[in-house]
């Protein structure tokens, strides 16, 4: 067997004033002729395919591995360039009898709604009829019939924090590899849940959703279910939340299971996403936690959503409460983390922080900070993988720590604060910005977690999305998508 093997991904939030270029594919992860064995996050999955494909005796060729940190829609220059690219690595490596690609599955660039959908055609076209490609997808993606028409199998993450990812890739290798030697015929059939919301998976009911999901697969003749929750800040005519199925030979049974898993998911609807608390009750609560620390993640400010990464919001009103003991990551200000630098550590500097990249930024905030510590192209680790955080200072000032950063980076684990030499559980209140990922590593030292939504990028109320252009009727814009189109509404 010859397997071809490559990433291209991000997430797009169609509001983010961020555009996204190469220059940010070439900061957040862009390699050329095999991965390394600790690749981050949505490169990881190609470190499985290439064990796994060595384990049988395959031959494997690594073709283009590059994503970039959410952010706004990717420049066409910029998508059109790195398609090709990786098109090209394909059209180098024929014939092929299986091509597995780590996709996220919400890109969007100027020109292209759905870019997965575009490349995956593009790929079917090249590799032709008789290979077998599967791709392995963000449960946040669009899912589009193009993505499904071209694909041999496509398998989401099912939990959210996505911790499964590793797990997931194994299986996609297993169920392409199956197909590609001719043991399964795998079809799939999608449902369409008519609903925008949020999922998580760490709590009920969504635990025993999933849960109920992995069961269903050990029944005779399923290979796979996923749930695609979709990325509610992409305004593209796929998104919405769907089942997919996937069955050997069966595309009845398929169709049967996801629509019985989706209908399933109605009941459950505006249960399924843990509200998040405003800015002020969030930190009154915060402060009446009688021991710390407590967590807050700043969940509108989420560079992993595609939020800019230096809302001040959070960090002013502390700061109007004269509060202390309080630790702060990571704020997106390479300019403050030049200036912090070049005056070196144990220097005190006037040092205005965040609020650059516009109104959903909040107003600069104009500190006399001490610089601690400073550590060049750190990283932190997260499951298998291990990302990048650019250049980062920690500076201190007002009886606040700040970490600020080179590179705009979402906060996964407590490693942020330690490896800068703060101790987190001997500090008060921790913010991160982050959305549900922080959790699952954040939990354990944690008295108490709380998802604030200060003002931001990444609004966490559905309903007042300004969607425009998505397929309706969906919940919870309509009160019954299902409803005859003259009882909708």
């Amino acid at each position: 067997m010859r397997v071809f093997t490559a990433c291209l991904a991000t997430e797009t939030n169609t509001f983010s004033p961020i555009p996204t270029a190469m220059a940010d594919f070439a900061r957040g992860h862009l390699v050329r002729g095999g991965v390394p064995d600790d690749a981050p996050l949505f490169a990881a999955p190609l470190v499985v395919f290439r064990r796994m494909a060595r384990a049988r005796g395959f031959t494997v060729i690594e073709g283009l591995s590059t994503f970039a940190e959410p952010a706004g829609p990717t420049t066409r220059a910029t998508y059109e360039a790195l398609r090709d690219e990786l098109l090209a690595d394909l059209q180098r490596a024929l014939p092929v009898d299986m091509v597995l690609l780590s996709l996220h599955g919400a890109m969007v660039a100027d020109g292209y709604d759905d870019c997965d959908g575009d490349l995956l055609a593009r790929v079917r076209a090249i590799a032709g009829p008789r290979a077998a490609i599967g791709a392995e997808l963000d449960p946040h993606c669009h899912l589009s019939p193009a993505m499904v028409a071209h694909a041999t199998a496509l398998i989401c993450f099912k939990h959210y924090p996505h911790v499964d990812f590793v797990e997931r890739a194994a299986e996609l290798f297993t169920l392409v590899a199956d197909a590609a030697a001719g043991l399964t015929r795998p079809r799939m059939a999608v449902y369409d849940c008519r609903m925008i919301g949020g999922y998580h998976t760490t709590a009920e009911p969504m635990r025993s959703y999933v849960a109920a999901l992995s069961a269903r697969e050990r029944e005779p003749g399923v290979l796979s279910l996923s749930l695609v929750h979709s990325f509610p800040w992409g305004d593209v005519p796929d998104a919405g939340t769907k089942v997919l199925a996937i069955t050997d030979d069966d595309p009845a049974l398929a169709a049967r299971l996801a629509a019985e898993l989706g209908q399933a998911l109605w009941p459950l609807r505006g249960q399924t996403f843990r509200a998040p608390l405003g800015l002020h009750a969030g930190l009154d609560r915060a402060l009446a936690c009688p021991k710390g620390p407590v967590v807050i993640g700043d969940v509108s400010d989420n560079t992993g959503g595609g939020a800019p990464g230096d809302a001040t919001f959070i960090l002013a009103e502390l700061l109007r409460r004269n509060i202390t003991g309080a630790a702060l990551a990571c704020f997106y200000d390479p300019v403050a983390v030049q200036l912090a630098s070049a005056a070196g550590v144990g220097a005190t500097l006037e040092l205005r922080v965040g609020g650059k990249l516009g109104p959903m930024s909040g107003d600069p905030v104009d500190l006399r900070a001490t610089v601690r510590r400073i550590c060049p192209a750190m990283t932190q680790r997260w499951g298998d993988s291990c990302n990048p955080i650019g250049d980062v200072v920690l500076i201190e000032a007002s009886g606040l720590e700040l970490v600020l950063s080179s590179a705009r980076a979402q906060v996964f684990t407590p490693e942020v604060f330690r490896d800068l030499g703060v101790a987190p559980e001997q500090r008060r209140l921790l913010v991160v910005k982050s959305s549900q990922h922080y959790r699952a590593c954040f939990a354990p030292i944690a008295a108490e977690v709380l998802d604030v939504a200060a003002p931001g990028a990444i609004r966490p109320d559905f309903a007042a999305l300004p969607l425009r252009r998505i397929q309706r009727p969906k919940w919870p814009f309509d009160a019954d998508p299902f409803a005859p189109a003259s009882d909708a509404s």
